[in-house]
């Protein structure tokens, strides 16, 4: 769930207003990989969440293979193939399950992408030297499946978990991580899903597109969220929490000033509906339109904002946030 920030990690916006941060919670919505050997070349792959089955003879076969469901997979295996093809024409068996609701805003495909990467990186051998080189990776193997810049920070929780503060600048990027549980992160954090996909890299690039045409209003609007990013660091840092329901408000109104796009109906519905029945301030998740809602609210009032929603069939995830991973696993 990105807190503040969001789409200054798409190059090159953030050198657009000097430098950025951006802040994000690693949540216990999971994706999986399950990769295992094989002994005769064979590559087996099964994805769970498709209920969908593909063999092939060896790696080559699957790599060659035209099929657009694939496209995932292939260009995750492919930079392993080209290093490891030792070890992968021995054949394996992968099978994949994201926890995420599709078009959720909550990284899922980007969290799916970390999770193939380690399993490939242990099943080869092969060593990430960094947490960066590792979301380096995943973020270009995102670009040749959507065919639109990505941003990086997506990756990040997934490699990591926690709360982490993520600095992009010209010298390159750096991360913080600190654990959220015992905060109000943890206490005040409610998860709704508006039921409609959003679609984060036809977003995203609209307000690229504007901001390297030089429109005022977009660019205005990028230098207001570095802004609340700046301004949320500091009261997290400070534990002003009382102070966050502000900037998650002014967050939203900056937000859809990038583009009408990052709002929907039912994002407006429902942040009228939560607000109405208790709840302190909501934050689009990911590039908006859709997906879900952060909702911030006191534990007093958390039962019936559920109870609002759900009339309205606005889904509640049962999702918390999560420490920090040992050894980034």
């Amino acid at each position: 769930v990105d807190l503040a920030g969001g789409t200054l990690d798409l190059w090159p916006l953030y050198n657009f207003v000097g430098e950025a941060k951006t802040i994000n919670l690693a949540i216990d919505i999971w994706t999986m990989a399950t990769l295992e050997p094989t002994s005769n070349g064979s590559v087996h792959i099964e994805s769970l969440d498709y209920q969908k089955k593909w063999s092939f003879k060896s790696t080559q076969d699957l790599l060659q293979e035209i099929d657009p469901q694939l496209n995932l997979f292939q260009n995750v295996i492919r930079p392993f193939h080209e290093k490891y093809a030792h070890v992968l024409q021995r054949g394996f068996v992968l099978k994949t399950k994201s926890e995420s609701p599709i078009g959720g805003g909550l990284g899922g495909s980007s969290s799916l992408v970390i999770s193939m990467l380690k399993a490939f990186s242990r099943l080869t051998g092969h060593q990430f030297e960094s947490v960066h080189q590792i979301v380096h990776w995943a973020h270009n193997i995102e670009a040749c499946i959507l065919n639109t810049p990505t941003g990086t920070q997506d990756y990040y929780p997934a490699v990591s978990g926690g709360l982490s503060f993520i600095d992009y600048s010209i010298s390159g990027i750096t991360q913080t991580v600190i654990d959220p549980i015992n905060t109000p992160f943890a206490e005040n954090f409610l998860l709704v899903n508006t039921g409609r996909s959003h679609h984060s890299g036809l977003n995203n690039f609209e307000v690229l597109k504007s901001s390297v045409q030089g429109d005022k209003n977009v660019l205005s609007a990028l230098r207001q969220i570095k802004k609340i990013s700046d301004e949320m660091y500091q009261v997290i840092q400070k534990q002003q929490w009382e102070e966050l329901p502000e900037l998650f408000q002014r967050e939203y109104q900056s937000r859809i000033q990038l583009t009408p796009a990052f709002s929907s109906p039912e994002i407006e519905k429902l942040s009228d509906i939560s607000l109405k029945n208790g709840a302190d301030a909501v934050k689009i998740c990911g590039a908006g339109g859709g997906g879900c809602v952060l909702v911030w609210v006191k534990n007093n009032n958390r039962q019936k904002v559920i109870e609002a929603c759900e009339k309205e069939k606005f889904q509640w995830l049962k999702a918390k946030p999560v420490s920090p991973m040992k050894n980034n696993q």
